[in-house]
């Protein structure tokens, strides 16, 4: 099972972005880090997707005023595109309704900052694990990685590991995990938590955070054994950066088919 190159919409604001992650925060929008604001509208990343046979790609409600932008995206390439941000029960339906291929999920399920088992059931019973992908986005404490939740600024009551990764699997089709601590950084991917994601997962798993170069896909495919797929933003050329050609990551894609 080859390590696939998997793109991404971050949406802030309704414009397509590349944000450092750790700098996002409802409390001091002022320490908010850009990399990248698009000139482009939403729809033009899901048909460059679309054309290119980029499967699984993940749009990214970043807080509010982001709603019209992701009905924009899914409506551009219907049932090709995952959408997470602000994503419950009550609104999962209407989202897979306006095209998603599947939901993404984090905050609602820690209320508190604990984690509900009760939600993900319900979310289960009413759309069906196939459509969902939760998002065990995390920053690392110590030698630990815990969930982290509301932009990535709270920590959880949850360490991701293989005990938590293989109970979450029961009730999902696919993980997505943001490396928060790199996550717009272009300074490399967690390698140690790469790896451990190819021993704990035992269905998709897309890593994002820190990737730099298009190397770093022959490194996630060594380090996880082919078992995670690596997601860059700011480093890619349609994003305004000079590490990754689009070019390139697409041709990697093809060569593992």
């Amino acid at each position: 099972m080859p390590t696939k190159f998997r793109p991404c919409i971050d949406l802030h604001d309704g414009q397509v972005k590349q944000i450092v992650g750790a700098s996002l925060s409802d409390s001091a929008p002022s320490t908010l880090k850009t990399n990248f604001v698009a000139s482009q509208p939403p729809a033009y990343y899901s048909h460059l997707y679309r054309d290119n046979n980029l499967t699984g790609a993940h749009v990214i409600k970043l807080g509010a005023n982001n709603d019209a932008a992701a009905r924009e995206a899914l409506a551009a390439w219907p049932n090709g595109l995952q959408v997470g941000g602000g994503i419950t029960a009550d609104n999962a339906q209407e989202w897979l309704d306006a095209g998603a291929e599947k939901v993404i999920l984090t905050s609602w399920l820690f209320p508190n900052a604990k984690f509900d088992k009760e939600r993900l059931l319900s979310l289960v019973e009413r759309v069906g694990k196939g459509k969902i992908v939760i998002d065990v986005s995390c920053k690392r404490h110590g030698d630990k990685w815990i969930v982290a939740m509301n932009k990535w600024q709270t920590p959880t009551d949850m360490e991701v590991n293989e005990e938590s990764i293989s109970m979450l699997s029961e009730y999902c089709s696919e993980f997505l995990v943001h490396a928060a601590d790199v996550e717009g950084l272009c300074q490399g991917i967690d390698e140690e938590l790469v790896t451990n994601l190819g021993k704990w997962c035992h269905i998709p798993c897309t890593y994002a955070g820190g990737g730099k170069d298009i190397s770093d896909l022959a490194l996630a495919e060594k380090l996880s054994g082919g078992k995670v797929d690596l997601t860059y933003g700011s480093a890619l050329d349609i994003f305004g950066g000079s590490g990754v050609k689009f070019a390139d990551a697409v041709a990697w894609n093809r060569s593992r088919e």
